[in-house]
């Protein structure tokens, strides 16, 4: 299985576009329905309501649109226009808001998430795919600290990567423990017990309402 190659180049049309993400959502329900190694191509075609050849005009095998629909749903993850959906510089407004962005698009994808560590434990490629995947986060969030580093609202003599690779394990594990293993956590305690975390760590000061 090679889930780590890149996916192809989106079609060009707009009935492509359409055609491929009519294949993209079916072959998630079928995912999340029937596990990853049951799943057949002939249940994503049936599925999506098109014939096989269709299939392959979009993708080469299930591997590839496995990783399709983990790229979806990481760009819906990665919500990298916070600032902007809060209207504000705040540095804590700004990780509140970015913390439950991600703890309610990660409960949205939880069955998808819950494969993904299951598909992760028996096969190499998908292991890969999944660091790349928290790359993509921690990097994120590095040059997040990285800013507020260069504001001078964060401790500057703190790692960013390093301290971004710590912060974002932990409210990812939180993320699993709860929408995956079924930890009792409520939505508002996480959040706001996860901001005072990240902003603690980086030693950041709240604004005075």
């Amino acid at each position: 299985m090679d889930v780590g190659r890149e996916v192809r180049e989106p079609p060009r049309t707009a009935r492509g576009l359409r055609t491929r993400a009519t294949l993209v959502a079916a072959a998630r329900r079928v995912f999340e329905r029937q596990g990853y190694l049951d799943a057949k191509l002939t249940d994503i075609t049936r599925e999506a309501e098109c014939a096989v050849g269709s299939f392959y005009t979009y993708f080469t095998n299930k591997e590839e649109i496995f990783a399709a629909v983990l790229e979806e749903a990481k760009e819906e993850m990665l919500h990298p226009n916070v600032r902007e959906m809060t209207g504000t510089d705040d540095p804590v407004a700004v990780i509140r808001a970015a913390n439950r962005a991600y703890l309610e698009s990660y409960a949205r994808n939880a069955k998808l998430m819950r494969l993904l560590d299951q598909v992760a434990e028996i096969d190499e490629s998908v292991r890969a795919l999944r660091r790349r995947r928290s790359e993509a986060f921690t990097k994120r969030n590095a040059r997040a600290i990285r800013e507020l580093q260069v504001r001078g609202v964060a401790d500057p003599e703190l790692d960013s990567l390093l301290s971004a690779t710590a912060l974002s394990s932990m409210v990812s594990r939180m993320a699993q423990l709860t929408f995956v293993q079924g930890e009792p956590w409520e939505l508002d305690e996480l959040v706001e017990t996860l901001t005072r975390l990240w902003t603690n760590a980086l030693r950041i000061t709240p604004r005075p309402d």
